[in-house]
């Protein structure tokens, strides 16, 4: 009697811990459903997820997505104010020639017309300065409206030799050599094959004018079967108080130049769902990196 007795409760013990088991796993396995989902959410920059907060799983990772949304903001605060700081030099530079030469001219006439200021000289200042404005609010309008883009597989060995012969005579010009060295065969993206190409003529006419003998482009795929891309040169490197601001609209360090180019290719890049940046920029070399996802 004994015997049975000690053999149910061993029974019930089993069935017990069996129960509890099944309970955890299928619990563990909403949990990594749930951490997959939020993944998902961060990489595509979306943050209007809430879990219920039930439990403190839940709550942790509620709290994460908390930290996340704050980091987000405060970097788009920062980046509304760079950029608010370099429209409004970019125009003050533009607009005050402007004001200024029209006050002068209109003050020095006299009740006869005539003038003690070059006139000539006047306006033909106030034209620039009006043309320059006009030019900056057309590379603004580009920037702000970058098309959707049409998608189709690409062979990047095609495109490379295409972005490569595009640049091949003012790269020669230069005294510069570019290779695209593929660390696998036959790699392919599904992109905008126009907008793609663009990025990448920009990359390395950057370079060129930095003064690189050598830029070299590798491809590989990455552990999530990404395709990155690099783009290094041994060109003068980006100043280091530069470096964070160079995806800045209209920020740049060059005497000629909208500053739209990396901007651009940073808002391509996101529409692809993927990144551009800047992994180094030092005296020995300047890389960037491409990932398509």
């Amino acid at each position: 009697m004994t015997f049975t007795i000690w053999h149910i409760v061993g029974a019930c013990i089993i069935v017990a811990m069996i129960v509890a088991v099944i309970a955890t796993l299928r619990t563990r396995r909403k949990d990594i459903k749930k951490v997959a989902y939020m993944m998902d959410a961060l990489e595509d920059g979306e943050l209007n997820f809430r879990f219920q907060d039930k439990n403190k799983f839940n709550r942790t990772l509620n709290r994460i997505r908390t930290i996340f949304e704050k980091q987000r903001q405060a970097h788009e605060q920062d980046s509304w104010t760079k950029l608010i700081r370099v429209l409004t030099h970019e125009i003050m530079n533009t607009v005050s020639p402007i004001a200024s030469l029209s006050d002068a001219l209109s003050k020095s006439m006299d009740e006869d017309g005539n003038s003690e200021l070059d006139v000539k000289t006047g306006l033909e200042t106030i034209s620039d300065s009006s043309q320059n404005l006009i030019k900056f609010v057309e590379t603004y309008r580009q920037l702000s409206g970058v098309a959707r883009p049409l998608r189709k597989a690409v062979e990047l060995q095609e495109l490379m030799d295409q972005v490569i012969s595009l640049n091949s005579e003012y790269a020669t010009s230069c005294g510069a050599a570019c290779v695209y060295r593929p660390e696998e065969p036959d790699l392919m993206i599904y992109v905008d094959e126009g907008q793609i190409s663009q990025i990448l003529i920009n990359l390395i006419k950057n370079a060129l004018q930095a003064g690189a003998k050598q830029i070299d482009i590798n491809a590989r795929m990455g552990k999530d079967d990404e395709v990155i891309i690099q783009v290094a040169n041994d060109g003068e490197p980006i100043p280091v108080s530069a470096q964070e601001q160079i995806f800045v609209p209209f920020y740049t360090t060059k005497k000629e130049g909208s500053g739209i180019g990396l901007s651009l290719a940073r808002q391509i890049m996101r529409q692809h769902n993927g990144s551009i940046d800047l992994l180094r920029s030092d005296e020995n070399q300047t890389v960037f990196q491409l990932i398509f996802r």
